[in-house]
């Protein structure tokens, strides 16, 4: 009786302990990256697993507990704010016209072409107008209102056509949602957001109508953007459950709508994915490496954070850090 017990009971302590070894294999692993030349912008980075973090490791005196500014990652919370208007009747859906909206601010003589944009071509940069990021995004935030001056574009592609990746896009969204709903996007995501255990916006830029800058210069620190990841990982559930994001949500927000003409990576509303370490990825990517990678078939979540004084792309910095990635699911992965 005594053995058959003693048999059960380790049957029972099995997964603990693979989750114990796999948590001190990627242990090793993050303690080994800070001699790696190739990595010297990291910040932190965090491993989840099943809903536990198995990995956590600070560089060069940074911590997890830090204020980091998010830059672009911020562009999927932006999309998980649409997502719960929607849900809540604040707007109608993804094929909704925005001009209606935002008719205060269309120029006076405006393009046909701007009352076909959508709130889904905004959400997967597909609204045709001139981007406003990159070497253009300066002139954009020196204007006095950002919101016409995005809407004053001319058009460089028709909505609905190529991804034309603009951080204005996401303002956008950032101002229809403020006109729906009467608050700043800031004060909804405290308030739709509140369920998630350990989620915090600090600091966040506004423009000069005080609308909060859609997609950009937000501060978080890496465990409350892990706790965002969480939120999408779990099926938009807070962890006691509640529904805060609608599961449906995430579904169309993973769902491969156009491609990067930069990096080929698919783009959903707010998401890229690819396939890193054998496995699909869904990330928010911000400038300087600002990750939030979501792997589903591995229950897995991971954040990684760096010097936002540079760019990633061109450099081979976020090759890297999808590298380290692949290396994370290979210690990670059940054996």
């Amino acid at each position: 009786m005594i053995t058959r017990l003693a048999f059960f009971v380790a049957l029972l302590l099995l997964p603990l302990a693979a989750d114990a070894q796999d948590g001190a294999r990627t242990a090793t692993l993050l303690k080994s990256l800070s001699s790696r030349a190739e990595l010297k912008p990291l910040k932190t980075v965090i491993v989840a697993s099943g809903g536990r973090t198995i990995g956590e490791q600070g560089y060069r005196g940074h911590s997890a507990t830090e204020s980091v500014n998010i830059k672009s990652a911020s562009k999927s919370i932006i999309s998980a704010l649409v997502g719960i208007a929607i849900e809540k009747k604040l707007l109608e859906g993804t094929g909704q016209k925005i001009a209606p909206i935002l008719k205060a601010d269309l120029p006076a003589d405006p393009d046909p072409r701007l009352s076909e944009i959508t709130i889904g071509h905004l959400l997967s940069m597909q609204a045709g107008l001139g981007r406003l990021s990159g070497p253009n995004y300066g002139r954009w935030v020196a204007s006095r209102n950002w919101v016409r001056f995005a809407l004053a574009q001319p058009f460089d592609d028709e909505p609905g056509a190529e991804m034309l990746y603009s951080t204005a896009s996401t303002h956008l969204l950032s101002a229809i949602l403020t006109k729906v709903s009467g608050k700043s996007t800031l004060a909804l995501a405290r308030e739709w957001l509140a369920p998630v255990d350990g989620f915090r916006i600090g600091a966040w830029e506004r423009d000069p109508q005080g609308i909060y800058l859609g997609g950009n210069q937000m501060a978080m620190t890496a465990r409350s953007l892990l706790a965002f990841g969480e939120l999408y990982r779990n099926g938009g559930k807070a962890a006691d459950g509640t529904q805060v994001v609608p599961s449906d949500w995430i579904v169309q927000s993973w769902q491969h709508r156009t491609n990067s003409r930069f990096s080929g990576d698919d783009y959903g509303y707010g998401w890229f994915s690819r396939e890193i370490g054998g496995e699909t990825v869904h990330f928010a990517w911000g400038y300087g490496g600002q990750m939030l990678y979501i792997v589903p078939t591995l229950g897995m979540t991971v954040v990684m954070t760096s010097d936002e004084s540079g760019p990633s792309a061109r450099t081979g910095y976020r090759d890297a850090l999808h590298a380290l990635l692949a290396e994370i699911i290979a210690v990670g992965r059940p054996s």
